[in-house]
């Protein structure tokens, strides 16, 4: 445990605020009056807890203010108003030393990760054309060494003509990196980056992921918690994720948000009821 709790400025504390703020060309105060508007004043965390809620409910906003009050590490850019710092300011939190790893992961770090590897494997594979011309230029080019100055182009003529073409791409080409789904890099940036003993901020997860995948890092995340020291809050409404061994969900619906079961959620419910009125199609 890293992280034990964080309030939230109430209503009060936010009107007391605004007293002290001049009214200028301001159209937008968030994140102020987003989680005071559904009760939310304080979250007592364990090992993984769970925000969940429709959109717009505020659990992702909860998540970035949470993020920003500890200072974690994060990739993509977030929906920062001018009145942040004043906010986490006003939030209170016992927290200890966070280890270097920490750090919150949004879909956004995970799609900017994937469009690397697009952009990546497109570069390979312009390179690799390259090659193909080069092999057939040195392999059938008529060459007199005259001078130094021709030794690299000695080395390809005598490379490409002792080995095959596609050998001779093989060993001046960085090798691809294994193309993946979506799924799959998305899985695979959850495993590079959620590391041993740390504090991770995840806001939906789930995104990119088929329920199989979903399944596997619920497995994974189950596992980095329990036997790896980490500390996990994340915000979804997944029901795979909902399901995690041991987690306190919080239900941002509720006004005000409460503590509940993931059996209790309307989400959940919603897909239980929809397969029981179908069961007998599955037997």
């Amino acid at each position: 445990m890293f992280l034990h709790w964080i309030t939230f400025p109430d209503a009060e504390e936010e009107f007391d605020f605004f007293l002290g703020v001049k009214r200028t060309c301001y159209d937008s105060y968030y994140p102020f009056q987003v989680l005071s508007g559904i009760g939310f004043r304080r979250i007592d965390f364990e090992p993984v807890t769970i925000l969940y809620g429709g959109n717009g409910c505020g659990k992702t906003t909860a998540l970035n203010v949470i993020a920003e009050k500890l200072r974690l590490q994060r990739g993509a850019a977030y929906n920062r108003s001018s009145f942040f710092e004043s906010y986490t300011k006003l939030c209170g939190c016992e927290c200890g030393v966070l280890p270097a790893p920490s750090r919150i992961i949004t879909s956004d770090d995970v799609f900017d990760y994937m469009l690397d590897l697009r952009a990546f494997n497109e570069g390979i594979d312009r390179k690799r054309e390259e090659l193909f011309e080069e092999y057939l230029d040195a392999k059938y080019a008529k060459f007199r060494f005259q001078s130094m100055e021709d030794l690299e182009r000695l080395r390809k003529v005598t490379q490409a003509r002792s080995k095959t073409q596609s050998k001779y791409v093989r060993n001046n080409l960085t090798d691809n990196v294994r193309e993946r789904s979506n799924g799959e890099s998305a899985f695979a940036y959850f495993t590079e980056k959620i590391q041993e003993s740390a504090l991770y901020l995840l806001d939906e997860p789930e995104n990119s992921l088929s329920p199989s995948r979903q399944l596997e890092l619920v497995r994974f995340l189950e596992d980095s918690a329990r036997f790896f020291g980490c500390q996990l809050v994340i915000a979804t409404h997944s029901p795979f994720l909902l399901s995690m061994r041991g987690a306190k969900i919080y239900d941002m619906d509720e006004r005000p948000a409460d503590v509940k079961r993931w059996t209790q959620l309307e989400n959940v419910r919603q897909y239980y009821e929809f397969f029981k009125a179908h069961e007998g199609e599955f037997l």
